[in-house]
Order: structure tokens, then sequence, then C-alpha cells
């Protein structure tokens, strides 16, 4: 063999050789994988001013009292340092279009600096903005034209939507159109603003304007990335992404997913979530892997990233089975890691929520890292639960504990991937 064939063969061996798997670091996942906490204005900012929701709230008594939540709007950068002591490496929250609009074509200016700063001490902090711009509540002159059932909302919110992404484009932002457009319209109709004959309607003037959104904000930002995030909603679930998610497939770069509770033959429990006893939910995340498979089968081409998952105790009461919500993250990311090792391109996760919230009519829910108990303590002290050491854990290694496996068990007949599960539940080998 000559020389010259010899280094011919070698170079032809290595240029067919497969390529290496993405890099990883540390704990098992991927290089560059994104982990993030959030927040959401009306839920968490509290002194809010005139919208959809605080009409509601003021017209239905069988709520809790608003209050001002827990004070994120004066507290914001605190809970910025909270957030950036975990280590993470996104910060999602929401442009509240009744904060920086209150009336039609007025713009106030000093929520504009409060939200100038909030994403700026974001990017000081090292973390990405996710930025939402709708989270199920809009001003309330846009409520007394009909809202989404008039199509004269479309021109209005693309209006905010320019400003905002116009001024916040240079942070490198997440963008989320609607958050759970499937909720929005449900929530919508629970509280008579339209009636259930009217909802087509709405949703196909969210399908217009995220439509339109996508292709202004890819005017101003060519290289953002630009979603709106879907709920993953058991039985109804193709019914609910069709509200927005399914209409829109070539108007998304990246699937933006929630996921919370999934139902199998064994597990009626999801049904509380009618009576909102999220605590009373029995949890599988094993359901999140397969959710992950049924996504990625539907939208191959587009990476995931899982924008809310979060688990909730009664009142900060721990769970009567003993599952923490430490356990729920560390489950939650081993199912994460198992897709990801199957191909799926996840690219980030984020763990509702950074704080507890007034969870649309309640602060009996307790979804947040930090623990705040509104109701009885005035000074809103921000306690934290065992989940921060776990999530910090999780975020400085970038993967779980070698030798990890689920504290809950995977479940029989889980709805996304009824036949496989009902024969044979996924095994749990330790992880990685």
């Amino acid at each position: 063999m000559t020389r010259t064939f010899a280094v011919l063969l070698a170079m032809t061996a290595v240029l067919l050789a497969p390529l290496p798997a993405a890099a990883e670091a540390g704990g098992g996942f991927p290089k560059g994988f994104m982990w993030g906490v959030g927040v959401s204005g009306f839920q968490h900012e509290g002194h809010f001013p005139d919208s959809n929701w605080k009409r509601y709230l003021a017209a239905r008594k069988d709520k809790a009292p608003y209050r001002d939540s827990v004070d994120f709007r004066h507290r914001y950068r605190e809970d910025l340092e909270r957030a950036a002591s975990l280590g993470v490496d996104v910060f999602r929250a929401s442009l509240e279009w009744a904060r920086i609009e209150p009336e039609r074509g007025r713009i106030d200016w000093k929520e504009v600096r409060y939200y100038d700063d909030l994403v700026a001490r974001m990017a000081s902090h090292g973390m990405r903005p996710m930025l939402s711009l709708s989270h199920f509540v809009h001003p309330g002159w846009v409520h007394d034209q009909g809202a989404w059932k008039n199509e004269r909302t479309i021109e209005d919110w693309l209006d905010f939507a320019r400003f905002v992404v116009r001024r916040y484009a240079k942070y490198d932002v997440l963008w989320v159109t609607f958050n759970e457009a499937s909720y929005y319209i449900l929530d919508e109709v629970r509280n008579k603003a339209i009636r259930l004959s009217e909802a087509p309607v709405m949703s196909a003037n969210l399908i217009k304007a995220h439509r339109r959104a996508y292709d202004l904000i890819h005017r101003i930002d060519d290289d953002a990335m630009v979603t709106a995030n879907v709920a993953y909603s058991t039985v109804l679930n193709p019914l609910f992404d069709r509200a927005l998610f399914t209409e829109v497939p070539d108007k998304l770069d990246y699937i933006g997913l929630d996921y919370y509770l999934s139902m199998s033959a064994a597990n009626l429990t999801v049904l509380r979530v009618f009576g909102g006893e999220y605590w009373r939910i029995e949890a599988e995340p094993d359901g999140l892997y397969h959710v992950l498979h049924d996504y990625h089968r539907r939208l191959p081409h587009l990476p995931i990233y899982i924008i809310e998952n979060g688990a909730a105790t009664d009142g900060g009461r721990p769970q009567a089975d003993g599952y923490q919500r430490s356990h729920s993250i560390s489950d939650h990311v081993y199912w994460i890691h198992r897709a990801i090792k199957d191909g799926i391109n996840v690219i980030g996760y984020n763990y509702w929520a950074l704080l507890d919230a007034y969870e649309w009519g309640s602060y009996r829910p307790r979804f947040g890292l930090y623990t705040v108990d509104v109701e009885s303590d005035p000074a809103l002290e921000r306690r934290p639960t065992e989940a921060v050491a776990a999530y910090r854990g999780i975020i400085r290694r970038n993967g779980l504990p070698a030798g990890y496996v689920p504290v809950k068990e995977p479940a029989r007949c889980s709805l996304p991937a009824l036949v496989t599960t009902c024969l044979s539940p996924p095994e749990t080998p330790p992880y990685p």
C-alpha cells in the first residue's frame, strides 16, 4: 500500500465515520441545555390596573380576593437575585398589555421603565429573557370592545407587540405570543366574556394575531425564536391544540410545552383539576416522556422547550403521600433525559414557578420554589422550599446524580402512549 493511498483511505474513513453525539456537560444533559424559572404578570406582580381579570374577580364572590399577590412588581430585584442564585439560564415573565397601555393609545411610561429594568436585570444576571406577550390578561378597554371576538383587537394587540418587541429584541429574547390559548378561550367562556358559540371566533382571531406577530417579530429580529406555548390537556388534548397550536406549524420556531398532568386508566385523580385541587392529583412524571414523543412525532423538525412544569401543595403543607416537590422535579428531569437519549431535541426546561402565586382565584395551590403566604403574612416573606436546593443541584451538575431512580413508578395505560404502556410500562434504569 503506498503512502498516498493509505492517507486517502484514512481520510475516507474519517469522512464516513458517524458524527459524535451532542457534547454533554456534567450530569448528562446536552451542552447548552437551558434551565429556567418564571413568573407571570397578573399572578405575581400585584397592584394590577384595570383588566379583564380584575373585572372578573370583582364580579365573582366565589374567588379569593386578589390583594396584591406576592408583590413581584416592587420586589422583582430581590426575586431576580433569588432566581440567579439557582443558576438558571432563562427567566420567563409576561409583558402586561394592561400595564403598558392602560387606555387606547396612551403609554404608561412608568410601567415601561419597570419592564425596561426588569428585562435589563435578567440579562445582567446572565439570564436569557423569555417574554410572553399575552398571559390570559388584556386591558379593560379591550374587554369593553369585545376583546378577541372583535377583529379590531388583532390590530390593537399587534401595535402593542410591535412596541415591546422593538424595545426588547436586543436581549436575545425567547418569545411567546399567547400563553395556553386553549385555556385563555376557556377562561373567557367561564367568566362569561364570550359565549361558548363564540369560542371559534376568538380562536380564529388568536390564530390570525399569532401568524402576523410571528412575521412582525422576525422582521425586527430575523434570528428570533418564537412560539405559542401549548398545555398538554389529557383527553381533551387534540381539541385544545386546535385552539391555536396545530393551526400555525409554519409559524413556530420551537414547541413551547406546558406539562402538569397526564391520565392513565388507573388515575382518575386528574378529574380534581376541575375543582382546582391540583395537590390531590396523582403525579405521572413518565407521561412527559410520552408527550415529548408525541409532539416530536408530529413536528420532528422543531426543538421542544418545556416552558411550564410544576407540582402543587395544599397551602404549603407537605403531600400526604410524602411525594415532595423535589421528587417531582427530579422525576420529570429523569424522563426528559430519557427522551433526549431517544433523539428528541429538547432544548430547555422551566420550573413553574419561582414563587407561589394567585392561581386565578385562589392562593391555596402552591407551586413556588419559594413559598409566600399572602393571606396571613403581611411581610410577604419568601421562604425557600426543599425544592430550591434540589433544583440548584440539578442545574449545577446539568442533570441528576448518577444512579438516580424515579420515586414515582411509571403509569400503566398512560394516555399519550396508551397501547404500549398498557402492554408494558417503561422500565426505569438508574440515571443516566
